[in-house]
């Protein structure tokens, strides 16, 4: 698993390098420069000739003016092509299909991928018809792996997902007699074959075998490997594959023989415009006249056509649109248009669902006539993927086959419209087999039914009418790439709103007057535009405020573990501003600086919207992106939006589906609520968002309301403030913490005037106090407010060198640590005091109070009401005590134990409680005194209290995702919900209560006001625990001990 893990990383990183570019798969760019240093011996030249006597007996002379020889170390080399075996039961080599995380086979397929190197070429050993050259190849069986760099040596490799053989190869480079004949190389190889069984049905026995190492594979040295290429001298629309075959010199009797191997890629060469003839069978005459050019879009038709297209085909692929318009055969409707269609591909029914198609290999070169009209002329391969292949190695992939489409056309400003004709399966020279028309724009206008930065169709230009429906494809928009749009034709751009009157009727649909809204409007604001240097500054602030990249939950939120959801909106336009606007100081766009203007009326303020919603979640794959457009409201901080989705499903349910606008559903509505801008830390900062289908039920296009809720978020000020949340918890922990030290410190004072009442103080009720000091400090958890401490906000790089932070939580720990000593203090000084009691009764010590019942009824009171939140949770949650593993902020696994969880949290309850306790041993030691200072025990309650009243106020949200951020407690959790929130402040309450009346009343006046008729709910008073000595006598020996301490 360690190997397999490496080496798809070193895949993944070697796509990272090498990107998605498509332009250029081939040549130098794939030339490992620091090669180690080998020297080629060309010692098999005898058996080349032997071998390779057929080609030489074809091949011409070179001119001696030729030049190609020395171009063969760049032009011939080529990178994951595509190679088959013939299936005659000797395969080459095993494949080990990779397992997921839950010992499923792997849903993706595996790609055959064959590379090429020529390593050397000896030109002192060049002959009239031939030169000595060396070349290196890598093929293999890959679900994500791409073979762009070369591995020196002769081996295989094998882990799961992945089969890789290296072959060595030396042998002879010639051209042949031919007038457009072929650029040809014949070799010898020698690698290290895996060898086969032979007592087994199954080749690769010895896989299964236990035991068996990936590092330690049987394998068998081999030279007699025979490999031709074959080249087109000429690269054009129907001569630009590169086609070989390897096959095993030995006899099939041989267990080193294998099936002869037959392999394809493409030409790295100057492409050659040379097919007009082809090119007018499709666009002769030009333009075509296609629905795309009677729809109303501005067509792009300006100089940088060859850039643009440049640009953005190697940006990501092309979404395929379903054939939503078909209304014939079922066969016939469900092609991908002149692609082969496999299984995988029918399965989808005409809707396409996961069905991608690459541009690769453009190649454009621009022409300005004498009328200043511009042209270009362009070649391209048009790679259709399946849903199960890895798509970053399919966009390197360069092996012609049923799913390729080469194409070549023109394109002209007058139009703006590239016209191409393409080619499927085997072509000759004439084209016979460029049946296919390709129409390709790049539109100038954006809708919410119009979001494509390219868009095309691909169709027949066969006289049979049954070949296929067209097929179109399209590049879908995202604002980023807008930006970079702009570089090339921003003043071009523009956003045309359509929705607007129907967003309006949602508006009116949702947003009823309401007293609610009313507040919202006066005390509360939310993001807005705001004075800036120019109104599209503005526009692109709000912008950028009103954009989320954030996760989500379900709402309202599922006590069950969800996946996780992440919820990404861009804002493509907002008002008369498309995309973002950052002002250079070079232009001048208004002469007075913007100003946010506050005597609009309420529908002047409201502001055209359109955005992109992605969300990415297994159970939102019908919604992975959405399409939205309408109003936002900067009053309430609301957007009513029209949504437009684009549908997967059959292309019978599309047809039949009328109402569809551009093949899109658009008959969704879709509220944003965004949280306000002030009191960020008292109200919830989280989103929410609504997506309802203004369909009926038995519509098949209709889906149940869907609503999510934002984990917390930041608007750009709000991350530029220091003052941020994080700061406002730092100074209320340091006010507690210092109301709590006070609250110390007056006990400590009352007790030295009221040494009689000190033995009644509980210990119990101290250790429950220390114990909430001594955690923080043990386990470095935030004290009081720890569970209002968020992991939205990720310290940033800025906020963790902000010192204000560091001194907030060094002030913190300093505060923490003195409240534990004085509370030590204070249990020091009710120890000698009961131990002074019993020296005056050495006899009589069951006269002394004691802390034993009082410790074990809280015990028992405390561990049935553990039992019950357990029993409780289990009842609530359907499910037993788990055990669960998670990966922290930090990428740490982790193991969550529930019921241990559930007890750091209830020591946070027992804390809240720390009266009770003294409760208890007011009724058992029957006092008659006042223990405890009125400041101390109710000040200390509302201390305790304060984080209840702060989580009620401001409604915490946890990160479902991440469960480790509460170090004691759990908003989950009952007593730390909203029902918690009111729950424990009263019972606490309760108990301070009750401690006032006992201190207040003595046990005879209580017991007697607690006595209804015959019903004494208290017993009679005994002496057990009357006062031993006299109060003056007590003072006496509280000088004394002052005078010892002040001595020593």
């Amino acid at each position: 698993m360690k190997i397999m893990g490496l080496w798809t990383v070193c895949g993944l990183l070697i796509v990272f390098f090498f990107g998605v570019s498509n332009s250029s798969l081939y040549g130098e760019e794939f030339e490992v420069r620091n090669e180690p240093p080998v020297t080629y011996k060309y010692d098999r030249v005898d058996e080349v000739k032997k071998a390779c006597a057929s080609v030489l007996s074809s091949a011409s002379e070179f001119q001696p003016d030729d030049n190609r020889v020395y171009s063969i170390k760049k032009e011939l080399p080529f990178v994951n092509g595509d190679w088959d075996q013939d299936a005659g039961g000797s395969p080459l080599m095993p494949y080990v299909v990779r397992k997921t995380w839950d010992n499923s086979s792997d849903f993706q397929t595996p790609m055959n991928l064959v590379s090429f190197w020529v390593t050397d070429v000896d030109t002192t050993r060049r002959l009239k018809k031939s030169v000595s050259v060396s070349g290196l190849l890598t093929l293999g069986i890959t679900l994500e792996n791409s073979f762009v760099g070369k591995t020196y040596g002769s081996q295989f490799q094998l882990w799961p997902g992945n089969s890789m053989l290296t072959v060595s190869f030396q042998g002879i480079y010639t051209e042949s007699k031919e007038k457009n004949g072929d650029r040809v190389m014949c070799l010898l190889g020698t690698t290290m074959l895996p060898s086969r069984e032979t007592e087994s049905s199954d080749p690769w026995a010895w896989l299964q075998a236990s035991g068996h190492s990936f590092d330690q594979l049987p394998l068998s040295e081999d030279d007699q490997i025979l490999l031709v290429l074959r080249y087109p001298k000429k690269f054009t629309l129907t001569r630009r594959e590169v086609k070989g075959e390897m096959k095993s010199l030995n006899p099939k009797s041989n267990l080193k023989y294998f099936d002869e191997v037959h392999i394809s890629s493409q030409l790295n060469a100057v492409y050659e415009f040379s097919s007009e003839k082809i090119v007018a069978k499709a666009c002769d005459p030009y333009p075509f006249k296609d629905s795309f050019m009677d729809n109303g879009i501005d067509i792009y038709k300006d100089t940088e056509f060859c850039a643009i297209i440049r640009k953005f085909s190697q940006e990501g692929a092309f979404t395929v649109v379903p054939n939503w318009r078909c209304n014939r055969t079922d066969e016939y409707c469900s092609k991908l248009g002149p692609f082969v269609t496999d299984k995988e591909i029918k399965a989808t029914d005409g809707g396409f669902q996961g069905v991608i198609l690459f541009m690769q290999n453009v190649d454009c070169e621009e022409k300005t006539a004498r009328d200043n009209t511009y042209s270009a002329r362009v070649s391209a391969v048009f790679r259709a993927v399946p849903p199960s292949e890895y798509s970053y190695t399919s966009a390197q992939r360069s092996g012609l086959n049923n799913m390729t489409l080469p194409a070549e056309g023109i394109w002209r400003s007058s139009s703006g419209q590239l016209c191409m004709v393409g080619c499927v399966g085997s072509m000759d020279a004439e084209g016979s087999g460029c049946n296919s028309r390709i129409c390709l724009y790049i539109p100038q206008s954006f809708s919410i039914k119009q979001r494509s930065i390219i868009v095309g169709t691909i169709s027949s230009i066969s006289k049979d009418d049954n070949s296929y429906f067209p097929l179109s494809f399209e590049k879908l928009v995202r604002p980023s790439e807008m930006w970079d749009l702009n570089h090339f034709m921003s003043s071009h751009l523009h956003y045309q709103y359509t929705k607007v009157d129907s967003a309006g009727s949602i508006l009116e649909k949702y947003e009823p007057f309401s007293f609610g809204n009313v507040i919202k409007k006066s005390l509360l604001t939310f993001p807005k535009l705001e004075d800036a240097e120019s109104s599209r500054v503005s526009l692109s602030l709000l912008s950028e405020d009103l954009t989320l990249h954030v996760s989500a939950i379900p709402d309202p939120r599922p006590r069950l573990p969800v996946p996780r959801i992440d919820i990404q909106m861009e804002i493509v336009s907002l008002g008369s501003l498309f995309g973002r606007h950052w002002s250079n100081g070079s232009s001048i766009e208004e002469e007075i600086p913007y100003h946010a203007k506050t005597e609009y009326t309420e529908k002047q303020l409201l502001l055209n919207v359109s955005a992109q919603l992605m969300i990415t979640g297994k159970a939102y794959k019908n919604f992975s992106v959405i399409f939205v457009e309408g109003l936002y409201d900067p009053h309430i901080g609301k957007m009513y939006l029209v949504g437009c989705r684009d549908v997967r499903a059959s292309w019978k349910i599309l047809f039949e589906s009328m109402d569809l606008e551009a093949g899109l559903d658009c008959l969704i509505e879709v509220i944003v609520s965004y949280p306000p801008t002030t009191a960020q830390w008292l109200t919830n900062p989280t989103a929410r968002i609504s997506i309802t289908s203004k369909r009926k039920e038995d519509d098949p296009l209709f889906f149940n309301t869907i609503k999510f809720q934002t984990l917390p978020i930041m608007y750009r000020k709000q991350r530029e403030s220091i003052l941020s949340r994080r700061g406002v918890e730092g100074f209320l922990r340091i006010l507690t913490l210092s109301v709590a030290i006070a609250c110390i410190v007056s006990q400590l004072l009352y007790i030295r005037d009221n040494v009689d009442s000190v033995p009644y103080i509980s210990l119990v009720m101290l250790g429950v106090q220390v114990l909430g000091y001594s955690l923080p400090l043990v386990t470095d958890a935030e004290a009081l407010f720890k569970k209002a401490s968020d992991s939205y906000e990720t310290p940033s790089y800025e906020l963790d060198r902000n010192q204000w932070f560091h001194v907030i939580d060094y002030t913190v720990k300093l505060l923490v640590l003195v409240s534990f000593l004085l509370t030590l203090r204070l249990c020091q000084k009710v120890w000698k005091s009961r131990i002074r009691l019993l020296t005056r009764a050495p006899l009589e010590p069951h006269r002394v109070p004691s802390d034993k019942w009082v410790f074990i009824t809280t015990l028992i009171i405390h561990v049935i009401g553990y039992i019950i939140i357990l029993i409780i949770h289990a009842a609530q949650t359907s499910e037993k005590f788990r055990t669960e593993r998670y990966v922290d902020s930090n990428g740490n696994f982790h193991v969550q134990r529930q019921w241990e969880t559930e007890l750091e949290e209830y020591l946070g309850l027992v804390q809240d409680f720390f009266l009770l306790p003294q409760v208890i041993g007011n009724f058992v030691w029957q006092i008659h005194s006042k223990p405890l200072r009125k400041l101390y025990f109710i000040g200390i309650t509302i201390v305790r209290l304060l984080p209840h009243f702060y989580d009620y106020i401001r409604a915490p949200v946890s990160n479902p995702y991440f469960s480790e951020e509460y170090e004691f407690v759990n908003p989950n959790m009952d007593f730390y919900s909203k029902f918690g929130d009111i729950a424990i402040p009263v019972t606490a309450f309760f108990l301070a209560v009750i401690v006032y009346i006992q201190q207040r009343w003595n046990y005879e006046k209580l017991s007697r006001a607690l006595t209804f008729g015959k019903l004494r709910l208290l017993p009679l008073g005994s002496a057990t625990y009357q006062r031993l000595p006299s109060k003056s006598f007590e003072a006496e020996l509280g000088a004394k001990e002052r005078e010892g301490e002040e001595l020593s």
